[in-house]
């Protein structure tokens, strides 16, 4: 796997949360990293399930009325 590509950037965050993050001996920058992909990943899904409501709404609607597929296979 190669290696990430950084970029260097400015960002205007709390003090005291800097300060708080830093004497508990976390890194800042990798925290923010870290928070930033959870945040991308979050309004990912929040964008296809938005994108694909019409398809998730149908699939349920014909469970509603058919049941599931090959529920009379299962063993549980």
């Amino acid at each position: 796997m190669s290696p990430k590509v950084r970029k260097a950037t400015e960002l205007p965050l709390d003090d005291a949360l800097i300060t708080e993050a830093t004497a508990l001996g976390l890194d800042v920058a990798n925290a923010a990293e870290d928070g930033i992909a959870r945040a991308v990943k979050a309004e990912k899904e929040r964008r296809w399930k938005i994108e694909n409501a019409e398809a998730i709404q149908a699939e349920k609607d014909y469970v509603a009325k058919h049941g599931l597929p090959f529920a009379k296979y299962r063993q549980f």
